[in-house]
């Protein structure tokens, strides 16, 4: 048997049925640390804080498995461009045995200020084409989602440019925290469920200031 074979069989023979954690962005250096890589960026760093290994894996899927808080994960981040994520995240959940019910989508959206997170259970793609690729791929939109703010772009700046640049210094200065402040709520959602995360984390902002408060769009 080959060794992702075993990895997966293992994962769909657990005591508990594993989950999904998925950051959307796109593949290579020349899309590294833009607004529409944000998703990536929460996976590296809940890789970072619990230890899990990502590796290419033949659904053109970086993945890693491991376990948080005695819940068995995998995190995947998808290699194929943005628009095209449904199938190799569809391609994992045949294979590990799991639903939409199973995933958290990690991505950005520009209708959220930037420092804003959100958590939903379900929806639209809000126009937002790596979530349409997945609704595609699974056939309705019945997975929870993790929106990262990014803000709109500036008077002049297309939504394309805007989704595809790199942040300002002084929201680069706030990255760690929003990045550490999402990888939380996905853990929460993980070990305590949709809703508690909502009711914890939808309605606060971290700002320049470096307050977190209530509020924002």
């Amino acid at each position: 048997m080959a060794e992702n074979e075993s990895e997966e069989s293992e994962i769909r023979c657990g005591h508990q049925k594993c989950f999904m954690i998925v950051g959307l962005g796109n593949p290579g250096p020349r899309y590294a640390k833009t607004r529409h890589n944000i998703g990536f960026e929460v996976i590296e760093a809940i890789s970072r804080e619990f230890a899990i290994f990502l590796k290419m894996h033949p659904a053109n899927a970086r993945v890693g498995r491991g376990r948080i808080r005695d819940r068995e994960v995998v995190l995947v981040q998808p290699m194929a461009y943005m628009n095209l994520s449904g199938n190799p995240v569809y391609q994992l959940a045949q294979s590990f045995g799991l639903s939409c019910n199973d995933m958290l989508i990690v991505h950005d959206d520009m209708d959220l200020s930037f420092g804003r997170i959100k958590i939903k259970e379900k929806g639209g793609s809000g126009g937002h084409k790596g979530i349409q690729s997945l609704m595609d791929a699974f056939g309705g939109g019945d997975f929870a989602r993790l929106r990262m703010g990014i803000g709109r772009p500036e008077a002049g700046t297309n939504a394309v440019d805007h989704v595809l640049s790199s942040f300002k210094v002084e929201e680069s200065n706030m990255l760690e925290r929003i990045i550490s402040r999402a990888w939380d709520a996905a853990v929460t959602v993980l070990c305590n469920g949709a809703k508690e995360a909502m009711n914890r984390f939808n309605r606060s902002i971290i700002t320049i200031s470096s307050q977190t408060t209530d509020g924002g769009k």
